[in-house]
């Protein structure tokens, strides 16, 4: 049983992590009107304080996430569990909401082990609401709004692509992958390893993890920022069955980079320099010891062109630089060089762009639509990045104990009674979308 120490409601963050900073500000700010009470707890207690400092409402806790007893506590005496943890731990906080009855959010995908609680999510009224912050989560909430307008205007959709990328903003664009790190690194490092499935031009197309999946060459004009490349995002045919888009000849969600990024991530890919498996004994080994070696073992020394080794230069992979890190694999090795020498420094900002490319049949012929968001970080903490991940995390937590979004069960937000209202607040927030084919709000 929950003591009563005087809040009126308590929440708990796990996890204090680069997206987690707005989140936590927000969600002060609004304990502060409300007299909430948020706790943030993290593994390392520095990043718990070091996100809390200041406001009079939030609390630092450091837990080992890992301890059941330590976790369950923190999750009993709270109203609503917010996990910012990697994905992989989502599972262990996710039973501990569905054994005591709390509603959690998250902004991962929804995996094997959340789904297998969701009779127990359905028999106790829970809401667990997952894929809740940019993408995935701004572009569900965003897509589905469109698709929505576009449908009450008797509108049949026979095109959609939704396209989104986490980037450098110009200024800070100064290195020769135009990239620099604003989220977990390791995801950049396993990015596209379950390869992508989508549909063009009515046909399924498989892509497994290659070169190919990053081919440089196909690309997009966002509107004041010029050209990037995109790949394909994971499994776009099962959302195009939750979007109710089944009938589309194309559906395809992705990733945006530089062409520049693509190019050398494709020859990374190429080398195997992602491989996770095998492990080497990097004390006392360089890093270009480390690449003759592993070129040298997967027959790849003659396969790489003056650009793209420029590409691999600038991230050390050349340099006499002892690694001193034991035993690791490939992608532990890329993902050391890739956070030394790619990441955001005090001045640096980021840039969030989010597109949606859409066509549809309407009494009037065919119609083609851009929507588009541009989000720009206000230095390498408050970033684009925290910012649009954290602030829909936030304001559904908000919206929920407010008795504002009623739904219960495992969902993600793709019902206009999540994502009305918290697009309405984004956008006061300054997240708003452009549209350069406006659609009525009529109807």
């Amino acid at each position: 049983m929950k003591k009563n120490d005087g809040f009126v409601r308590k929440i708990i963050v796990f996890g204090a992590g680069k997206s987690a900073t707005c989140l936590i500000d927000y969600l002060a700010g609004e304990a502060a009107k409300q007299n909430w009470q948020i706790k943030v707890a993290d593994g390392n207690f520095a990043f718990a304080l070091e996100k809390t400092a200041g406001y009079d409402y939030a609390v630092p806790v450091e837990v080992d996430v890992s301890h059941g007893m330590a976790r369950n506590e923190l999750i009993e005496e709270a109203d609503i569990v917010i996990s910012m943890l990697p994905s992989s731990l989502h599972a262990l906080v996710a039973q501990n909401c569905a054994t005591a009855g709390r509603n959690l959010l998250t902004a991962s995908y929804v995996d094997d082990d959340i789904r297998k609680l969701e009779p127990e999510i359905n028999k106790k009224g829970l809401l667990f609401l997952c894929e809740m912050g940019l993408d995935p989560g701004i572009d569900h909430m965003s897509a589905m709004q469109l698709i929505r307008r576009i449908r009450e205007q008797a509108g049949k959709i026979t095109s959609f692509y939704s396209h989104c990328g986490g980037l450098v903003a110009p200024e800070s664009d100064d290195n020769p992958w135009h990239y620099k790190i604003s989220w977990n690194p390791r995801n950049i490092v396993l990015a596209g390893k379950a390869g992508a499935a989508y549909k063009l031009d009515k046909e399924i197309i498989h892509l497994p993890y290659s070169g190919a999946l990053f081919d440089p060459g196909r690309k997009i004009q966002v509107p004041g920022y010029g050209d990037y490349a995109w790949y394909p995002n994971r499994d776009s045919v099962a959302y195009s069955r939750l979007y109710g888009l089944e009938e589309a000849n194309t559906f395809i969600r992705t990733t945006l980079r530089h062409p520049d990024f693509c190019m050398g991530w494709k020859k990374i890919v190429e080398l195997e320099l992602t491989e996770d498996t095998n492990r080497y004994n990097t004390d006392e080994l360089t890093y270009k010891q480390f690449l003759e070696l592993h070129l040298q073992q997967n027959g790849k020394e003659a396969s790489i062109t003056e650009k793209e080794r420029k590409l691999l230069d600038y991230l050390g992979l050349y340099d006499d630089v002892n690694i001193n890190s034991g035993l690791c694999s490939a992608a532990d090795i890329i993902q050391l060089a890739i956070q030394q020498k790619l990441r955001l420094l005090p001045g640096d900002k980021d840039l969030i762009v989010m597109l949606h490319e859409i066509e549809f049949e309407a009494k009037s012929g065919t119609q083609k639509m851009r929507s588009f968001l541009v989000v720009k970080g206000e230095n390498n903490k408050r970033t684009a990045m925290a910012k649009t991940v954290g602030l829909p995390l936030g304001i559904a937590a908000k919206l929920i104990l407010e008795d504002k979004i009623h739904i219960r069960g495992l969902h993600i937000p793709i019902l206009p009674e999540i994502y009305e209202p918290v697009l309405a607040e984004l956008q006061k927030e300054g997240i708003a979308f452009i549209d350069e084919v406006p659609i009525s709000n009529a109807g």
